[in-house]
């Protein structure tokens, strides 16, 4: 099971860093100043930093098989998952409003960073429910790891 866990981890970064960088990309950064970007900088960079480092922690307890390290990894999830829903409740409106907005926002959108649009409504649909879902998928498997259900 910590090997799916893994796997699950690691699906869940990728898609987390395809987004990311689609954020700073579009101009996520200097949208802070003008509110035009509803993620706030802290809270994106502070999921992706948590994230990150509970993956690598988690590589190590793959490696080495210390029980404490399962549950120090999913106390780092705790605080990302967390950090995740912030996000998604800031996206949703955001998302919703593409549909209102298409047809103008289409040219804004090729503005990048001075646009008026969010840059975090570029996000693919697919990506963030996948990033969601194998989210969810990694917080339980590394919870019934480090519960010892499943063995290791």
């Amino acid at each position: 099971m910590d090997i799916a866990a893994l796997i699950t981890w690691v699906v869940t970064a990728l898609g987390g860093f395809y987004m990311l960088g689609t954020w700073i990309q579009r101009g996520g950064i200097s949208q802070q100043q003008s509110g035009t970007s509803r993620l706030p900088a802290p809270v994106v960079f502070g999921h992706f930093a948590l994230a990150a480092i509970g993956l690598v922690v988690w590589i190590v307890y793959v490696i080495a098989d210390k029980s404490a390290l399962a549950w120090i990894s999913f106390g780092l999830l705790l605080p990302v998952a967390v950090l995740g829903f912030v996000m998604l409740a800031r996206w949703i409106p955001v998302y919703r409003d593409r549909a209102t907005t298409q047809a103008p926002a289409a040219a804004a959108a090729s503005s990048g960073a001075g646009g008026t649009v969010p840059a975090e409504r570029h996000f693919p649909v697919a990506v963030v429910l996948a990033h969601g879902l194998f989210a969810v998928a990694t917080l339980v498997l590394v919870l019934l790891t480090a519960l010892g259900i499943g063995g290791s």
